[in-house]
């Protein structure tokens, strides 16, 4: 809990210092990532996401924690944070960019937009684009994007022993319901 708490306030602290105001935040985002291959299906889902937006500056950044993945087999999950992302040393993944586009956040509507930034997983940063679904419906943002990464483009080695039980390239789904933080 302590934890959590620490994160929370890290999270909030951070975003506050880059000059956001009347931000769209959620606390309970949504990503999941899938793997499927002919022998295993591997699903994990998020729902504790936490996620800002500026919409003065189109600035966007997510926080997670890797603990919070929930796998369909528990043992995946153990695996997944002891072996795989090593979720004691890098207990979170943090994505910090912009979103860009034919848009206007202050008026009801939807708009097909591009997200750019870096991601840190695993302590590795890289930069990540993709395209992303915003609809702004009564005051509140929905965003909804879907991309794939490489585990081993963030030093996330996967064992010989079960690496054809894993795909190559990982899909990622986020969803998040943004309100206006006061």
């Amino acid at each position: 809990m302590h934890l959590r708490f620490s994160f929370i306030f890290l999270v909030i602290t951070c975003l506050s210092i880059n000059g956001f105001s009347q931000n769209y935040m959620t606390k309970t985002g949504f990503i999941g990532f899938y793997s499927k291959t002919s022998l295993e299906d591997v699903n994990a889902e998020n729902n504790q996401v936490y996620a800002v937006l500026d919409p003065a500056s189109h600035h966007l950044a997510f926080a997670v924690l890797m603990k919070g993945f929930i796998f369909t087999k528990e043992l995946m999950q153990e695996h997944f944070n002891e072996n795989y992302v090593e979720s004691d040393k890098f207990p979170k993944a943090t994505f910090s960019g912009t979103c860009s586009g034919d848009m206007d956040l202050s008026k009801d509507g939807t708009y097909q937009v591009v997200i750019k930034g870096d991601l840190t997983l695993h302590g590795v940063t890289k930069p990540v684009e993709t395209t992303a679904q915003l609809e702004v419906k009564k005051g509140r943002i929905q965003g909804n994007s879907a991309f794939k990464l490489k585990p081993e483009d963030f030093n996330i080695g996967i064992p010989s022993i079960v690496r054809e039980k894993i795909a190559s390239e990982i899909s990622v789904k986020v969803k998040v319901e943004l309100t206006r933080s006061n």
